[in-house]
């Protein structure tokens, strides 16, 4: 199950996945993280604003806009220094705040 989030369609918020909970190996790294949004291709939809980069293990990412009443999967994949690769979700439904 992933986690689920409230967000107004004027905010610009970050959410973050922490991979060096339970996932990466004792010193693996984080060598390409990316991040997508489900429904994709529909206009004034909840859009990537910034991907900075992976820190200490958590990739954030900063999203704005959305339709109120509507949800969103946003997933984070990444790839380690180790070759493993995977992914991760989480759930924003937009709302007025």
């Amino acid at each position: 199950m992933s986690a689920q989030f409230l967000k107004d369609p004027n905010a610009v918020l970050d959410y973050a996945i922490d991979w060096s909970a339970g996932y990466l190996l004792s010193a693996e790294q984080i060598t390409a993280s990316s991040w997508f949004i489900l429904p994709q291709g529909a206009v004034n939809d909840l859009a990537i604003d910034n991907m900075p980069p992976v820190v200490s293990g958590t990739a954030t990412v900063f999203v704005s806009g959305g339709i109120a009443g509507k949800s969103y999967q946003l997933t984070n994949r990444i790839t380690t220094d180790q070759g493993r690769t995977d992914e991760r979700s989480i759930t924003i439904r937009v709302e007025e705040k």
